[in-house]
């Protein structure tokens, strides 16, 4: 059960008993699986507790994609007009959530986005995507600024996967905070995903010998790079997207040390928050229930349910428009961090991303020094 210090109970509260129906389309096979489980099991364990919690009465819909962008939308059509649910959760991965929006734009159906981090996702919902993360330019715009004020570095190589809007949006939010650390140099390499030669992909990328290396790939992609960390010992610093979740270094244990990554969540980072149980609270029930440690796929798979909830709870109704013009307006705290929204779109704004460095065979969270004085903002 919730904390009694958390005012869950009401957070779904209603008169009626009739089933809410929560409709989701999640990777559980092919190569996304892994993060597809995490997400899945995020958003079953929300199910569980708001609905043991003496709240709405929740029944969960969800269909298998098989990590494929166009069965995603083939699950989400089906979802919309034959299974007519209440709730729309997006699926896991920037292509199959750009796949769905504008599918449930169409119906006038709020997207709660979990999963989906490229940049286009909110220009594709057309107003109805609701995002509780940290948008993929975000990933790594601070990396060149830490790195300049460890070690002095003015150039870089971003070695990323070309096909699709993710990497390609890491890799701009990547360039745009080098030119705001004053970085001379940003070579951007793009390679075909799933990663065939590796060997090949880091030689293009080292021809320049380069101070700083980054990977923004799939996770393979990014562990098939770090496996061949003997190529890489004349970089000064590396990071890659995969260096953010915990199976990182469970696939490639001592290669891992010293490797940055971004986070979208660290639970010792978000201890008091406005709605919802603690991370602590949170990770103990996942540990529970499904015999494992959360990573944040989990973790913000289960917060978006939370901001479902609190929407509801403050429109005191299931109606889109309504819940969506109170997610506009929030500004809160969960064990993710902090929720709100860009006015004018579905851009998360207020969610932080942390950088993380693997130490001794754990992530340590990492603070970017200050900006500098000729820009406050960090942004170009």
């Amino acid at each position: 059960m919730y904390p009694r210090s958390w005012r869950g109970p009401d957070v779904c509260a209603s008169t009626s008993r009739e089933p809410v129906v929560v409709g989701v389309s999640v990777s559980l096979s092919g190569p996304l699986r892994r993060q597809g489980q995490d997400a899945y099991d995020g958003i079953r364990l929300w199910i569980e507790h708001c609905s043991s919690a003496g709240g709405l009465p929740l029944r969960l819909v969800a269909l298998d994609d098989a990590s494929s962008a166009s069965h995603a939308r083939e699950n989400v059509a089906r979802l919309l007009t034959e299974e007519r649910v209440d709730l729309l959760l997006g699926p896991y991965g920037s292509g199959s959530t750009l796949a769905v929006a504008p599918l449930a734009a169409a119906h006038g159906k709020i997207l709660w986005n979990h999963g989906g981090a490229s940049d286009a996702v909110a220009e594709a919902g057309s107003g109805y995507v609701v995002s509780v993360l940290s948008p993929a330019s975000d990933y790594l715009r601070h990396l060149p600024r830490l790195v300049r004020h460890r070690t002095g570095a003015q150039r870089a190589t971003v070695l990323y996967a070309g096909r699709g809007t993710f990497a390609s949006s890491i890799r701009r939010g990547l360039e745009a905070g080098a030119r705001t650390a004053g970085f001379d140099t940003v070579r951007a390499i793009a390679f075909d995903s799933p990663l065939r030669n590796t060997k090949a992909a880091i030689d293009a990328a080292l021809a320049d010998r380069p101070p700083l290396l980054v990977v923004a790939g799939r996770f393979e992609d990014d562990v098939a790079i770090i496996r061949e960390r003997q190529m890489l010992e004349a970089v000064g610093t590396v990071a890659c997207v995969a260096a953010g979740v915990d199976g990182f270094h469970r696939e490639l244990g001592v290669l891992a040390e010293g490797v940055i990554g971004p986070s979208q969540w660290e639970p010792q980072l978000h201890e008091r928050p406005l709605i919802g149980p603690s991370s602590a609270w949170f990770c103990s029930e996942f540990r529970r229930v499904f015999q494992r440690d959360p990573g944040y796929v989990a973790a913000q798979a289960y917060t978006v349910g939370l901001i479902v909830g609190e929407c509801i709870r403050h429109a005191e109704s299931l109606e889109d428009r309504e819940l969506l013009a109170v997610a506009r307006q929030l500004d809160a705290t969960t064990l993710y961090g902090r929720f709100r929204l860009e006015p004018g779109s579905s851009r998360q704004v207020g969610h932080e991303i942390t950088l993380v460095e693997w130490r001794d065979g754990r992530k340590r969270p990492l603070e970017a020094p200050p900006f500098a004085p000729t820009s406050p903002h960090g942004r170009p």
